[in-house]
């Protein structure tokens, strides 16, 4: 699975954070991070602050790493706090 997703040309991963992930999950996905960094792109959207991600991943010194990997040489946009679908309604 880290060979599978570490070719991909543009990882898009949307609604990150929404759903935790058990340890294994959370370390396999560290894993594919590490081995696309500086090689590929990885796109993340998520409406979760950096502060609420230790409960996506269940452990800080983890997620501490996975934002190390997603952050460095990154660009980030910050596109506000609403909700574009609850606007929409």
């Amino acid at each position: 699975m880290i060979a599978r997703y570490s070719k991909i040309d543009l990882l898009c991963l949307d609604e990150f954070g929404y759903l935790n992930l058990d340890r294994k999950g959370a370390k396999l996905l560290f894993q594919i991070f590490t081995e696309r960094e500086e090689r590929k792109p990885t796109a993340v959207a998520t409406n979760s602050p950096f502060t609420e991600w230790d409960k996506t991943f269940g452990d800080a010194r983890l997620c501490a790493a996975i934002a190390d990997r997603i952050t460095f040489r990154c660009t980030l946009i910050q596109t506000g706090t609403e909700s574009y679908r609850y606007q929409a309604t």
